[in-house]
């Protein structure tokens, strides 16, 4: 099968272009461009498809990035195609984003095409990426550490990149539009063959050659030297992303079905997510809900690390009520008790998510159950000698057993009070304000003041539920009695 019949094939088995389509082609006038501009002029006849070229002259490489402007409008008007050509200053966008030349000849790239797909209502966005291309992002993506939405690589059709800085009026008029890649598997080698054998002259960008430029390192350093191993590594990367990409949507099917039980409030600044339906995952699917939920949130980022998503992995399973950590592109995931949150810096679980007191006090029953609003408080009281197994690696933070004794026959819960303070488990009998711990757990500012405090007979803070217990208040060699303490929602 030579390179064009394998082009129709894709567009054909991936439905890349549809009768009737405008199709926007990005031609940078180099080989992998040229090709799909001839392959594509060939085909549209019978793809009942209208063609339209577009040229980004990146402001860099000065008199050859103008030839290669000129060449492009040549190119076009020859094959009697309408074109555009727009020049935009990328190493001043570079600067003015804090970019590498790379992302933000990327950003600026789709949005130019964003922005001229919805000016002339194209139905679709033809690149040139082809297999070579491929599996450099795939071992790029590899190195940078990705979930299998990176490691399954560029697919043929997919939607058009949301570009961090873009003059697009409607993102979702961009949005709707397909970025599609005809040429996703032929090889390098094929292309250039192909441009040879219609007498095609492509420019060749210098720049290409530039190894300070990542992806132009594992081009001409990296693959060569892992070819020495394995000739067919080129092969194998794109073997490899296909069916990782077969594996991405089973489980972007499971994720979609399992979406609507564990999102309990979503707008453009923050979801809310059921925290235990969530620990009730798979692990896949728990990652794939904290990248969705990135996603969503931040629709232009890319490259969000494993670390991120470990990071956070591990906040929802060991941490507090309160806890938080930093994302990328000024996210933060806050811990509550039932519940979390994704969304920007400062963001704060909904006060219904914590414990409150209605009153300034309440008696603990010893056993027995009491209410707050929307949640319980349950006691038992036990023998030391039947204490669960496990109960000292306790990783629940609404539950605690303590020494019954320490505690008193009247043990009551109440309201913060002004200098209030405990000697927190661990510290050898040190002591610490409430309300530091407070801040250094992170506790809403606006929950702190009706947080329950469970306090001893003789007025001794024995624990800040959810939070600390006190060291008076443990389990001691000598306990003969244990009061089992749990807090839960009700709703």
């Amino acid at each position: 099968m030579d390179a064009l019949q394998a082009v129709q094939r894709t567009i054909r088995r991936y439905q890349l272009i549809n009768p009737g389509d405008t199709v926007l082609m990005g031609v940078s006038g180099g080989p992998d461009s040229l090709c799909l501009l001839h392959m594509l002029h060939t085909l549209a006849p019978k793809l009942d498809a209208r063609l339209h070229v577009a040229h980004l002259h990146h402001g860099l490489r000065r008199t050859e990035a103008d030839a290669d402007a000129a060449f492009v409008a040549e190119s076009a008007a020859t094959r009697g195609l309408p074109y555009t050509v727009v020049q935009t200053d990328v190493a001043e966008r570079a600067a003015q984003t804090r970019a590498s030349l790379e992302e933000a000849a990327r950003d600026a790239r789709y949005a130019f095409l964003g922005r001229l797909a919805v000016e002339i209502g194209a139905q679709a966005v033809a690149i040139g990426h082809n297999a070579d291309d491929q599996s450099e992002t795939v071992l790029m993506h590899f190195l940078r550490g990705s979930g299998l939405a990176g490691l399954r690589g560029m697919q043929p059709c997919s939607p058009l990149p949301l570009a961090k800085t873009s003059n697009v009026e409607s993102p979702l008029s961009v949005a709707s539009v397909r970025l599609v890649r005809p040429l996703l598997f032929v090889r390098r080698a094929e292309i250039l063959a192909y441009c040879a054998a219609h007498s095609l002259q492509p420019r060749f960008d210098r720049s290409n050659e530039d190894t300070t430029f990542f992806r132009n390192r594992l081009r001409h350093e990296l693959l060569p030297l892992l070819e020495g191993y394995n000739p067919q590594i080129r092969r194998i990367l794109n073997s490899t992303a296909a069916v990782l990409a077969d594996d991405y949507e089973l489980l972007r099917s499971d994720l979609q079905a399992a979406w609507p039980a564990i999102v309990l409030q979503e707008n453009s600044d923050r979801l809310v997510l059921d925290l235990n339906a969530w620990r009730g995952l798979p692990t896949a699917l728990q990652r794939g809900v904290l990248r969705e939920a990135i996603r969503r949130l931040r629709a232009s980022l890319r490259n969000v690390h494993f670390v991120h998503i470990d990071d956070a992995l591990w906040l929802l399973h060991e941490g507090k009520p309160g806890d938080r950590m930093t994302l990328p592109a000024g996210l933060q995931v806050v811990l509550g008790a039932e519940s979390f949150a994704v969304g920007a810096e400062g963001l704060q679980l909904p006060a219904a998510d914590l414990p409150q007191m209605d009153r300034k006090w309440l008696p603990l029953p010893g056993p027995g159950t009491i209410s707050l609003p929307g949640w319980q408080v349950t006691t038992t009281l036990l023998a030391s000698s039947n204490l669960p197994t496990g109960w000292q690696a306790n990783t629940e933070p609404w539950q605690v057993w303590l020494d019954a004794e320490a505690l008193g026959p009247a043990p009551t819960l109440r309201i913060r009070q002004e200098g209030d303070r405990l000697q927190p488990l661990g510290m050898a009998g040190h002591s610490k304000l409430v309300a530091e711990l407070f801040t250094n757990a992170k506790i809403p500012a606006s929950a702190r003041d009706q947080w329950p405090l469970l306090v001893a007979t003789n007025g001794d803070i024995a624990w800040v539920c959810g939070l600390r217990i006190d060291e008076r208040a443990r389990i001691k060699a000598a306990t003969q009695q244990v009061l089992h303490i749990r807090l839960h929602k009700t709703d």
